[in-house]
């Protein structure tokens, strides 16, 4: 595996389906799978019952059907896929870049691209529906912006500003001096 990836490439932790309280840890490293699990019960059979740990390697993991098994009955099949690609070396570079990174690529696509991409996860539909996001948008699309635009876009949202016509925008900015001018002379 590439030198620049980080020690722990993924962790997910959960209870096991009810009625069970037990509690269960999937750590995947470099080299290793690591299955933890706790016992929480109030029976006296399980009082003594020591917590447990399954480690394999990424080869040993893709061969131990049982385990698999196991991680997709408490994480799900999904989790289970992922691990997967990770222990044969797919990785998504795309989760690993910093959200000021991807805030940064995301602002140059098209207005269709980003609903596309928003669509495609949680982490994705935050980042498209971030006020930073549609500040570079607005910035890269106007070629000044004032203090009062500023000040408007911090009240109602760079996202919304951007989708308002310029009408509406010129009718928002004159009410907003308005009743920012009428408090100034009140305090006056």
């Amino acid at each position: 595996m590439a030198s620049w990836l980080p020690e722990t490439l993924f962790e997910i932790v959960g209870q096991g389906p009810a009625p069970s309280k037990d509690y269960y840890q999937l750590l995947v490293t470099r080299s290793q799978v690591i299955f933890r699990w706790w016992k929480i019960s109030l029976r006296s059979e399980y009082r003594s019952t020591k917590p447990g740990e399954l480690k394999e390697t990424h080869e040993d993991f893709l061969e131990n059907s049982n385990l698999q098994v196991q991680i997709a009955i408490i994480f799900g099949a999904r989790i289970v896929d992922y691990v997967f690609n990770l222990c044969e070396g797919k990785f998504d570079f795309l989760e690993r870049l910093s959200d000021n990174l991807l805030l940064n690529i995301i602002s140059y696509l098209d207005l269709e691209d980003i609903a596309r991409l928003s669509q495609t996860s949680r982490r994705f539909a935050k980042l498209c529906m971030s006020d930073k996001l549609w500040e570079q948008i607005v910035q890269l699309a106007c070629d000044t912006i004032t203090p009062d635009m500023r000040a408007l876009a911090e009240d109602m949202g760079w996202r919304q500003m951007f989708f308002t016509n310029k009408l509406q925008l010129q009718r928002q900015l004159r009410k907003r001096k308005q009743k920012y001018g009428s408090q100034r002379e009140k305090q006056l």
